[in-house]
């Protein structure tokens, strides 16, 4: 889903949210507050958070939301569904901002300009409330019915990580895919088969603490691990792309992902890695 391009820290990103409370500096005047006034109840946090980053994907929306509702109804949990455009130049954002007024359960977070999938992604985790959160880009590769399929995982782990099966790329994406993956388990010495696979899900406090930047999209799953989670992975659906294009070639896929495995290789050596004891076990 990315630019791309190189984008900047999330802290240092601009984001325009389309939806939710804005800061009394930001806010537009409204009626006069008092003692009669109430204050709009906030909603209860959702079980589930699905993150969707989207640049350039007006096509897609419809029937991804469409099959992405259908899986969401299949678990029967409470959800949101925080879409985030990426500075998109199509509409997306303007679908997103109507669909948002029309459905509360779904917050569209837009990006004052495109800034790549790592901030897209950071601000949709950032707005995202659910103890659960799942991962998806827009171009429907993947399929949302497997939803349910990576839930189930997670009862037993951190974080679950899709392996994308029977892959509907040309032969140059699956190459540099496998070279890039094969690269960097050797330098990194993470178990993650297929990290380029979007559609992930995690217990949040897996990610709480994680370190975003530039590029951490493709090291998500690999820097929970280094953190004591627990990494599992699951084989799922992979599915042609009906419209659009793709934001990734072999130069921004491989030669990109190698430059950021320096870094990556030098945060895994300066991580603090520690953890409290429970209660039971302090006497």
């Amino acid at each position: 889903m990315d630019k791309r391009g190189h984008g900047r820290h999330t802290g240092e990103m601009e984001a325009s949210l389309a939806t939710g409370p804005r800061s009394p500096a930001t806010a537009k005047a409204g009626p006069p507050s008092g003692p009669e006034a109430a204050a709009p109840a906030a909603l209860p946090a959702p079980e589930l958070s699905v993150v969707v980053p989207a640049f350039n994907e007006r096509e897609n929306l419809v029937p991804l939301f469409a099959e992405l509702r259908q899986a969401l109804a299949a678990v029967g949990l409470s959800y949101e569904i925080v879409a985030v455009d990426d500075g998109s130049r199509d509409g997306t954002a303007e679908w997103l901002v109507r669909e948002g007024r029309r459905d509360p359960s779904v917050v569209p977070v837009l990006l004052a300009a495109n800034r790549g999938q790592s901030a897209a992604l950071a601000a949709g985790l950032r707005r995202a409330r659910g103890a659960v959160i799942v991962t998806l880009d827009a171009d429907l590769q993947n399929d949302p019915a497997d939803l349910p399929r990576l839930l189930a995982a997670l009862e037993g782990a951190d974080v679950v990580s899709g392996v994308r099966q029977e892959r509907q790329d040309d032969w140059r994406r699956r190459l540099s895919s496998r070279i890039a993956n094969a690269v960097r388990r050797r330098v990194l010495g993470d178990t993650i088969t297929d990290i380029g696979c979007s559609f992930k899900a995690y217990r949040r406090e897996a990610l709480d603490g994680v370190p975003l930047f530039v590029g951490a999209h493709r090291f998500l799953p690999a820097l929970c691990l280094f953190r004591g989670a627990r990494v599992t992975e699951v084989p799922l659906a992979h599915r042609p792309r009906r419209h659009g294009v793709s934001k990734y070639g072999v130069a921004n896929r491989l030669g990109r992902g190698l430059y950021d495995l320096i870094g990556v290789r030098w945060l895994r050596s300066r991580m603090l890695d520690y953890r409290e004891k429970p209660p039971a076990e302090r006497d």
